[in-house]
């Protein structure tokens, strides 16, 4: 079971939605808050400003669906679906996924920060413009995967996988190259010398 960092409890829920169909349903202007959604069918969703305060998903399938300028915020995720969908421009601050899937996720724009996604399958998975400070990352597999000018400020990336990921853009002050998984990593010159540096290597120009 995946925690919040510094172990704050999910926040409590006070209505239900069971068993709905959303397929392919416009989330325009929703606005949920403390709401327990189980088994709900989000396939092929979509729609721009959606609002979950504080909700929890379960078994809930995302996959194709498409948000922008959503707020996800202090949401709970457990053995959910996100194949294929898209995150534009969204806030995941302080949710925490638990037990779910990513295949082909994309994520672009937005606020990850201090989400809790440790030990997640991210392999393939594209994320670029965000910022996810302070995100868990702890024993995440992102092989293959794209982190395109991600603030990783704080983040913790302990134990991560993040051979052949392309980092490219990225803030790396908070990876320790002793501890995650770099083989095949794609970095800039910039980044070279941040990893260079945290091993304890003299970097001069000559």
């Amino acid at each position: 079971m995946a925690v919040r960092k510094y172990g704050r409890p999910a926040a409590p829920t006070f209505t239900t939605v069971h068993g709905a169909d959303w397929d392919s349903e416009d989330l325009s202007g929703h606005e949920h808050s403390q709401v327990l959604f189980v088994d709900v069918d989000m396939t092929e969703a979509f729609g721009h400003g959606a609002v979950f305060s504080e909700c929890t998903f379960r078994g809930v399938k995302f996959n194709a669906s498409t948000h922008t300028d959503a707020a996800f915020t202090n949401c709970t995720f457990v053995r959910c679906s996100f194949f294929d969908s898209t995150f534009t421009g969204c806030k995941m601050v302080g949710s925490v996924f638990d037990g779910c899937t990513f295949d082909l996720l994309k994520v672009e724009g937005g606020d990850w920060s201090f989400a809790g996604l440790p030990g997640a399958d991210l392999r393939g998975a594209t994320f670029t413009d965000l910022r996810m400070r302070e995100a868990d990352l702890s024993g995440a597999r992102l092989e293959g995967a794209t982190l395109r000018k991600v603030d990783l400020s704080g983040a913790w990336l302990r134990a991560a996988t993040l051979s052949r990921c392309d980092l490219r853009g990225s803030d790396l002050s908070s990876v320790d190259p002793l501890s995650a998984d770099l083989k095949g990593a794609v970095i800039d010159f910039q980044q070279a010398v941040i990893l260079a540096t945290a091993i304890g290597l003299d970097v001069r120009a000559e």
